[in-house]
């Protein structure tokens, strides 16, 4: 029997994956993050990842405001992106695009003294269906637009609605879990989602507390 797409994928994935914590940033499979590195360990990091599978570990430190030092504590679930873009500055910088791939649990993490960055053990099974092209996603569009047009209002954003309403669901909603900003925590619960339909939700009800918490802040004011 033929290996299906989903397990030729999966065999690619490495099962050690350096890992970049990086608090209220966000990578979703199908999604580009790009970064800017400068951190000397990190630039190491892309280094090794360059001359390797060119692949590192999104994942966010459970508390954004503690560096815990080296190697402050993260949440168990994050996302293998792939280096699809590199450039190295006059600077000395490396700027990078991630392109995302896959969830993954970490299973445990390597001694800290085996490198200057982080590495950890991965497993993939539980987000497998991320290496499945998606079908259409049953969200509701409607809200979710009206959530956000009332959220960029209270933010002060702009945009092309022209855009945003073109935009498949699933491009939709990943573009506003990446780029709006949400807690660390938020941003976690959105990665995760199940799946589209699911994330969907969550950024609306994010959009719609924010709007009530507004709402109620004008209210207060003219007391």
């Amino acid at each position: 029997m033929s290996a299906q797409p989903r397990d030729l994928a999966a065999r690619a994935l490495p099962d050690t994956l350096p890992i970049f914590p990086l608090a209220g940033v966000l990578l979703l499979p199908r999604a580009r993050l790009p970064l800017n590195i400068f951190e000397p360990r990190y630039l190491a990091m892309t280094r090794d990842a360059m001359v390797g599978a060119r692949m590192i570990g999104m994942v966010q430190p459970l508390d954004p405001d503690d560096d815990g030092g080296l190697a402050p504590e993260v949440y168990e679930t994050g996302c293998v992106g792939r280096i699809t873009e590199f450039e190295e500055t006059d600077d000395g910088r490396f700027l990078i695009t991630l392109a995302g791939l896959c969830r993954f649990a970490i299973v445990d993490e390597l001694p800290l003294a085996d490198s200057e960055y982080r590495r950890i053990h991965a497993d993939y099974d539980a987000y497998a269906a991320d290496l499945v092209a998606p079908g259409k996603s049953d969200v509701d569009r409607e809200r979710l637009l009206s959530a956000v047009e009332a959220y960029f209002k209270i933010k002060g954003f702009t945009a092309d609605w022209d855009t945003i309403r073109a935009a498949s669901n699933e491009s939709l909603v990943t573009s506003l879990a990446m780029i709006c900003p949400f807690a660390a925590n938020e941003k976690q619960a959105l990665l995760e989602a199940h799946d589209t339909r699911e994330r969907a939700r969550v950024i609306v009800a994010l959009m719609e507390m924010t709007a009530l918490d507004s709402a109620r802040v004008a209210g207060g004011s003219v007391q």
